[in-house]
Parts: structure tokens; sequence; C-alpha cells
């Protein structure tokens, strides 16, 4: 039966069809029917497209994104795994050299599981799912061009399509598109004053190149391989082998000013072995390439307060990287998107999409996540020389240096180790570091002594061979 005119179903756009995107038009479908524009046109599986070139780059999904993706879409993390995904635990699953080169012991006693697999899977299994929700629609080929509406509200987004330009008209219009967002200019456009930004630039230079994994580590569920880089030695340097399906690895370099990676085939491995520890460039030895190395400098963290902007129109919310885009190296981009879906559903499930007032308190409750992953990026990286025109104060110094010893207490003790990832994979505030969990270890030292070497047993380097 069609619905009548005083029963309308609200309506919401939400401009990108990534991780972002997608999560929103999930969390959405509860209380509206939900459009999906999309400039490009979507592949079919897990390959990959023009609007997503990090995807390259290893990713993962922390275990308090896990959680949150779930809710969003109940099994999805299963459905990943069915395509040749892993659930990993942590740090049982990896082998991770941490800021301060000090190797974690690889402790199974954690609840935490992090979804370990290609970007490409990913998102293609996260669109296979919205799709086959019934109030969803998607518009690929389709440009945002601006908002339609006024600074108390917008009530639509103008496209172009076709070579065609039309308005879409909406009761929600949610910004997803990334760090290319466009909402600065478009806010302003409706006579609102900027929000205030904020940047850390650590100068990251990314390098990945694929291989097909050597030996049996596929068959061995080989763990993943992380080497952190240290900000207290510039240029920082560091890289990861992440497993993923198809019997390859993700393996990513990175380097800050004056240390970066190159897209050179001949130098790859030679950068790998010459990090801090050279555990990475080892195991590619036997390992061989596919493909072409992938490079990329936009690593900066790049905040903007919406939350804490003096007016607000109704009808607009921006949420994941279009709020903040983090250096990709600490992976809290995706577990930030699916927390932000989060929080504004549970907005929604309370409060009319249409009432006055509501984009507001969704930006603010999209803030939360926001906050705690730029928190913990920003911690590391204003450390480095160059990344901001505001160094550390005297007060953001102390708290690095109580971050520096919960992480080497961490190292070597399960209890602060537990305590430490429940902060790290944002399931947690950050004052679970000031427990007894952490402080006591912190106190009277770990349990066991510190690792002089990667952790990785005997049948791990035979099998990599």
């Amino acid at each position: 039966m069609p619905r009548s005119a005083t029963n309308r179903h609200p309506t919401v756009v939400v401009i990108g069809a990534s991780a972002a995107g997608l999560f929103a038009a999930a969390a959405l479908t509860e209380v509206a029917d939900v459009t999906i524009v999309e400039r490009d046109l979507l592949p079919d599986g897990a390959k990959p497209r023009r609007g997503v070139p990090q995807a390259r780059h290893a990713h993962l999904v922390w275990s308090g994104g896990v959680k949150a993706v779930n809710d969003l879409l109940p099994g999805v993390t299963d459905d990943v795994v069915s395509k040749g995904g892993r659930l990993v635990r942590i740090m049982g699953d990896m082998v991770s050299r941490s800021p301060n080169e000090l190797w974690f012991r690889r402790f199974e006693a954690t609840h935490h599981r992090n979804l370990v697999c290609s970007r490409d899977l990913l998102d293609s299994v996260l669109r296979g799912r919205v799709r086959a929700l019934a109030n969803v629609t998607f518009r690929e080929n389709t440009t945002a061009l601006g908002l339609v509406g006024d600074a108390t509200r917008v009530t639509g987004l103008r496209v172009s399509t076709g070579g065609d330009e039309l308005t879409l008209n909406a009761d929600l219009v949610v910004d997803a598109s990334g760090r290319g967002s466009r909402s600065p200019a478009w806010l302003a456009g409706l006579g609102l004053p900027k929000a205030p930004e904020r940047e850390v630039n650590a100068g990251v230079a990314y390098a990945t190149r694929r291989y097909r994994a050597p030996g049996t580590t596929a068959n061995d569920n080989f763990p993943l391989i992380n080497v952190q880089a240290n900000p207290a030695k510039a240029p920082g340097q560091g890289g990861i082998i992440l497993p993923i399906e198809d019997n390859q690895w993700i393996v990513t370099l990175s380097g800050t000013r004056g240390g970066e990676p190159t897209g050179d085939p001949g130098s790859f491995e030679d950068f790998a072995l010459n990090l801090g520890d050279p555990v990475i460039g080892q195991l590619l030895k036997d390992a061989e390439p596919i493909g072409d190395i992938a490079t990329t400098r936009s690593t900066a963290n790049h905040r903007r307060y919406y939350e804490k902007a003096q007016r607000w129109p109704d009808g607009y919310t921006v949420l994941g990287d279009a709020i903040a885009a983090y250096n990709p190296v600490y992976g809290h981009g995706l577990t930030v998107a699916a927390q932000c879906a989060i929080a504004v559903r549970d907005i929604l499930r309370t409060t009319s999409i249409t009432a006055p007032g509501t984009a507001k308190r969704l930006q603010r409750a999209a803030a939360r996540p926001v906050a705690a992953a730029w928190d913990l990026a920003v911690g590391q990286d204003a450390l480095y020389p160059g990344a901001t025109d505001t160094p550390p104060n005297a007060l953001e110094r102390l708290l690095a240096r109580f971050v520096d010893q919960a992480v080497a207490t961490g190292t070597g003790n399960p209890r602060a180790l537990a305590a430490l990832l429940d902060v790290m994979s944002l399931e947690t505030p950050a004052t679970r570091l000031f427990s007894p969990d952490m402080l006591i270890p912190m106190i009277f030292g770990p349990k066991q002594p510190h690792l002089s070497r990667a952790p990785l047993s005997e049948q791990e380097w035979k099998s990599a061979s």
C-alpha cells in the first residue's frame, strides 16, 4: 500500500559509496529511504575502483570496528571470512614491534579479533549487503555539485549525471565522501562561518606491493608482521606484512620526511631490510612480487571540528574521514566510520530525523569516536619535526611519556596489554590506561623480560622459506 502524504517516509541522500557511506546507509535504513550518490561506476566483485586509490595499502578493522560493523550488518564479518578474510587474534596472531622499539609478547588471552583482508574484498562484501537492503538506492556515475537550502536548513543535493543537472530532495544529506570532502566550501556557500580545523602532518609517505605468500605460510595462518616507526628517531620508518586472501601478502612500507620509501622496485626490499628491525625484509627474500608498487603521501591527520560550529544547518551531517582523516598507519579510519554510523543510528532511534536541532545532535555524536582516534594518532605524530605549527605542550608531552610507559608495560604483561588493546581498538576510552590493570604492572614491572627479537616460531620461519 502506498504511503500517504501525511505518513511520508523520510528521505536521506548519502554522498559516497565507500565504507563510510555504506555504513551510514546501513544505519539510516531503520528510519528512512536512502539514496547513495557515487561519482564512479562501482565494480562487480572484489576489484579496485578509481575513487579509492588508498585501497591498495594495508587495511584492517580493529575489534571495536568489528563489533560496530556486525551491529550495523549482522554477520558481515563472517561473509568476509568465508571469502578469505581473517579474524586475527591480537597479539596471538601478530608479531609487532612497538614505537619504543620493544617487541610485544604474543599473549593470546585477550578477546580482541581484528578483521584482516584486502580493502577491495571488504568493500565488495559491504556493497553486496547494502545493495540487498530494501530501501537503499545507488545512483552511480553521479557527481555531487552542492547543497540546496540555506544557512538554517539543507533540503537537498544538486548532482550531475549523464550530462544533466538535477536536485535530489532530502530530509537529511550525509557527507561521507572522505578526505576530499567539499563540505567546507558548501557550508561557506550557504553563508555559514568556517568550522575550526587542525592538521598534524608527520610527512609520512607509503609504498605498497603485493607478494605471493612464500612457502606454506598461507596454510599456516601466518601472523601479521608489524614494525612500527619510532617518533623519537626521525625519520620514522616502519612496515607491515598483512596476509590476505588468495595466498597473498600486502606489504606496506612507510617513512617520514627524509626517510620516505619510493616506487622503485629495486629499493623496496632494501628499505624493508633497513628498518629498525630487518624481519620484514628477511621474510620477503623468498616471496614473489605481484604487480607494481603503489605510493601515496596523502597521510596527514586533518580534523574539522564541526561539532564546535556556532551555527549548523538542520538536514546536514558529515561522517567518517570527511570529519577527520588520520595517518593510515594507525588503522583507525574504518573503525571510526562504523562507529560514527552507530552513533547516528542510536540518536535517530529516539529522535525524529526532521526535528529541529537533530542534525547538530548527530554531528556531536559522531565527534566522539572521531575524537578518540584523533587523540591516539596526534599524540604520536605531533612528536615528529615539522608535523604541526603548535608543538605539544607540557601536558601533552607528559601524556606521551605515560603512553610510552604503558606500551612498554604492555609488551610484557598480559593484563596491561589487554588494557592497551581496549584503548587502541576504540572499545574503551583512554581512561582505561589509568586502571589497575595497567597501573599495577607499570609500577611493579612486567612479569616477563623484554624480547630481543621478533617472536616468530621456528616453524613460522620455516614456513616462509
